[in-house]
């Protein structure tokens, strides 16, 4: 531009500042609240420092609707936070935390700070807590779908896993299928990891811009690592390792789903950045199969302790299950359809009559 500081030399600021952002994630605690209006490089810094708490009226986009409305040629979008407000951001995965006001956001803020170690590479600050770390866990999972985080958090009649009142979750809009959130140990803050369930969906918005787009509602069955909740488990576990927390998951999957949509979803590349995150995990990590849960196949490859022996250690419940396939799975690879029916001849009465009345009938 003619004005000095105002062409190049403020794009290459911008990059300065993302770049610096980008190597704090790095190197210490970062956290950012959006409390109004983030655009373009602003929105990059953001999610540069990963962790974001946005307020309903805070929208985080790269060009704003009217320019938008003025590339298209017509009256498309009619609100910023058609691009960029919770509703987009939440279900994404961009912003971990949705509040109302600043006081939420403030409250938000310290809730976070509270599970953080005072500087880098020192032990999380333990507190003092009235819930005994002897205690049992009272809530107890069923073999039939249930809410992970009543395990996590507890119940008003049956106590959790964590201290009482002191789990948060973070990152409830996107990928449903897993539970990521922090919460206390003895006083000890920890990052958790659990496994939804129950059925849940994903959803598709329809783009304003395209008049044959349709919102999509996508069915996830429970146990089972989807593209979305396979990158959410990756990045929790390096905000984790970041933060200095000791994590503990309560692996419960089935396995990977590996259909046509999954596999275009880029579900390999997501799975396996669950390995990169806890080959380099510097703190303790926790491997638990909780009562009736079963890990098998690639879902275990991904967490078994062998990937960073130093810091894993894996743990099972009596009633849980772990191996290669489901019992439905292994009876179609190591008992196929001849072999059925030689054992089925062999033990049923009526089988057997009809086979002596065959060989009378060939006699």
């Amino acid at each position: 531009g003619s004005a000095h500081g105002i062409g190049v030399e403020n794009l290459r600021g911008s990059g300065m500042i993302a770049g610096e952002t980008s190597r704090a994630y790095d190197e210490i605690f970062t956290l950012s609240y959006v409390t109004g209006r983030s655009v373009g490089i602003g929105a990059y810094l953001v999610r540069l420092g990963q962790r974001v708490i946005q307020m309903k009226n805070g929208p985080m986009l790269l060009t704003g609707y009217s320019a938008l409305n003025k590339l298209l040629g017509r009256e498309v979008y009619t609100s910023q936070d058609q691009l960029g407000g919770p509703q987009i951001m939440f279900p994404n995965g961009v912003s971990h935390d949705v509040v109302d006001n600043d006081q939420e956001g403030v409250a938000s803020i310290l809730k976070w700070l509270s599970f953080v170690p005072k500087s880098v590479n020192t032990l999380p600050a333990t507190r003092g807590c009235a819930d005994p770390v002897s205690r049992d866990v009272e809530f107890r999972p069923s073999p039939t779908p249930y809410d992970p985080r009543l395990m996590l958090a507890g119940t008003k009649d049956q106590k959790g896993f964590f201290d009482e009142n002191s789990f948060k979750e973070y990152l409830a809009g996107w990928g449903k299928s897993v539970v990521v959130g922090r919460g206390r140990l003895g006083g000890i803050p920890m990052g958790a990891i659990a496994v939804e369930t129950r059925l849940v969906e994903q959803v598709v918005p329809a783009d304003p811009a395209d008049p044959n787009s349709r919102e999509a509602i996508l069915p996830q069955a429970g146990q089972v690592l989807f593209p979305d909740s396979s990158y959410k488990t990756a990045q929790a576990i390096r905000d984790f390792n970041k933060e200095g927390l000791p994590v503990m998951i309560f692996a419960n999957w089935r396995g990977f789903s590996g259909g046509s949509r999954d596999m275009a979803g880029e579900i390999l590349k997501f799975g396996a950045m669950i390995v990169d995150a806890l080959r380099e995990y510097e703190h303790p990590v926790y491997i638990y199969l909780p009562p009736h849960g079963e890990l098998r196949g690639g879902s275990w490859v991904v967490v078994d302790p062998t990937i960073n022996e130093e810091k894993m250690t894996m743990f099972a419940d009596p009633d849980s299950r772990g191996g290669i396939l489901e019992p439905a799975g292994i009876t179609e690879v190591k008992f196929r359809v001849p072999d059925q029916l030689k054992v089925m001849h062999r033990i049923d009465p009526q089988l057997q009559l009809l086979d002596s009345e065959l060989e009378m009938t060939d006699d």
